[in-house]
């Protein structure tokens, strides 16, 4: 049997566009984002999102209810984006000359779930990542023009806005509460036919199938609810409801061999999908909360190799040095059973819990060390290891630097023969590695100030407008002296 192979849909013609990998026993099955059919062609302010916390069915058996209640809250997605086109001479041979030169439309579908009465919109990322234009069309036939209001590749999830009140809107439902076999509906808006509803069951829960890409800004967090609700292409960013019609997750991906549905479907579940647009309402950006372990899934042999009475929980394999985990008093090989009052079994588990939360957030973690459990205190950290939650614009600055810096110790400093100083210690595409500083410049003045600190060096980044000249040191020895503005 062949391993899923999980892929990102394409611009044209195929689909546009931490973590354990699942593998699943259909030949030749492929997880596909659902999110459009593709054809070409010649700040707002924080809302409170709804948010129900109990699942009580209305009735498992009639669909009627959830249907007509979510129905109208799910809207069509069209993302516009202009693709510019070099030329072609073979295009030119039947346009004329520079034909084939220019920008042509684009144009990618999904759907879209109301959250807000006030037009605020959640939907898959890759819908509408690097669309031009975005407009959305509910499903009493009206067209707006929508605004971006902020994006998390991490979850695959966007929200976005329209200029509307008294909208219908579906209100989030507690994920935890959600139970495998439980009865649900998926409703999507594909083709801009109106909204489409499908029923199915819950499948599996905390299903990681590896369809985000681990880079630089991204730290994938999958654990998807998988259903049988027949979810088609087009059907990306629609509502997965329960049956008493409410938020339980977002649809995403399927797995497929020929692209449309054939037995497997995931939605992201409903909890993170409300902490990421809380987040990106109030923030502008997610506020991703780490322990600071390497975990990983305890097995028979694992469990026989530590003397493991079960196989509950997540095995903590390692320590960030410094990190949350290791200042609360956890400890390698200690077994993660519940966070919270939650109990997780396996990675995904585990990181969907701890995604609810922000940094500075504290969380009790019962743990099992030496086969007794305990509760730990963790007070969890961003992925700088800071408890402090950041602006947009602060995460905006620091991409444009491309900059990560650490301090010198004594050795260094008189190896360079300098008082004080910072290093860059890794250096992405930026100013600064355009202006042309490298990898192991260690900076000594900005603006003619000495810095001894990082800390002195991203507060002066943070709050500086207009020139800045950089002075330092090279690794060689050699003195350097940039400028360049902000």
């Amino acid at each position: 049997m062949k391993t899923v192979k999980t892929i990102v849909a394409g611009a044209v013609g195929g689909a546009l566009s931490f973590g354990m990998f699942f593998y699943f026993s259909s030949p030749k099955e492929k997880i596909i984002e659902i999110q459009k059919e593709v054809v070409t062609q010649p700040s707002a302010k924080p809302v409170q999102v709804a948010y129900n916390g109990g699942l009580t069915p209305v009735n498992t058996k009639d669909f009627t209810y959830a249907a007509e209640k979510t129905v109208n809250s799910v809207v069509h997605i069209k993302s516009i984006h202009n693709q510019k086109y070099t030329r072609d001479p073979y295009l030119d041979y039947f346009w004329g000359a520079h034909g084939s030169r220019g920008v042509r439309p684009m144009i990618a579908t999904g759907s879209g779930v109301i959250i807000s009465a006030d037009g605020y919109i959640v939907t898959n990322n890759h819908v509408i990542k690097g669309a031009d234009k975005v407009s959305v069309s509910t499903n009493d036939g009206h067209v707006y023009d929508a605004t971006i209001i902020g994006t998390d590749p991490g979850t695959d999830l966007a929200l976005i806005k329209i200029d509307e009140d008294d909208l219908p809107y579906s209100e989030f439902a507690n994920s935890d509460d959600v139970k495998i076999g439980e009865w649900v509906l998926a409703v999507g808006n594909p083709f801009d036919l109106t909204s489409t509803v499908t029923a199915g069951i819950v499948s599996a829960k905390a299903r990681n199938i590896n369809l985000l890409k681990r880079s630089k800004d991204v730290f994938p967090l999958e654990s998807f609810i998988q259903t049988d609700a027949a979810v088609n292409p087009g059907n990306s960013g629609g509502a997965l409801v329960n049956t008493n019609g409410e938020l339980v997750g977002i649809n995403t991906a399927i797995a497929s061999k020929t692209g449309s549905y054939s037995g497997y479907s995931f939605a992201v579940p409903s909890n993170i999908a409300r902490k990421v647009t809380e987040d990106l309402l109030a923030y502008g950006v997610v506020q991703r909360a780490y322990i600071g372990v390497a975990i990983a899934d305890i097995n028979q042999q694992i469990a026989d190799e530590l003397g493991l009475k079960d196989l509950k929980g997540v095995l903590v394999s390692a320590l960030a040095n410094d990190g949350a985990a290791q200042e609360a008093g956890i400890e390698v090989e200690d077994v993660i059973l519940k966070v919270g009052n939650v109990e997780v079994n396996d990675v995904p588990q585990l990181q969907e819990q701890i995604g609810k939360f922000r940094p500075g957030d504290k969380v009790n973690l019962t743990i099992r060390r030496n086969g007794e459990e305990k509760i730990i205190t963790v007070k969890l950290r961003n992925r700088e290891g800071k408890t402090n939650l950041v602006s947009k614009e602060e995460l905006n600055k620091f991409s444009i630097l491309g900059a990560d810096f650490k301090p010198l110790n004594n050795q260094e400093l008189r190896a360079l023969r300098i008082k004080n100083g910072v290093k860059i210690d890794k250096l992405q595409a930026g100013k600064l590695r355009s202006a042309g500083i490298t990898k192991g410049f260690v900076i000594t003045h900005l603006n003619k100030k000495p810095v001894y600190t990082p800390k002195e060096v991203v507060e002066f980044f943070k709050n500086k407008k207009g020139g800045v000249l950089v002075e330092g040191v090279y690794p060689n020895g050699m003195k350097g002296y940039v400028g360049f503005g902000l």
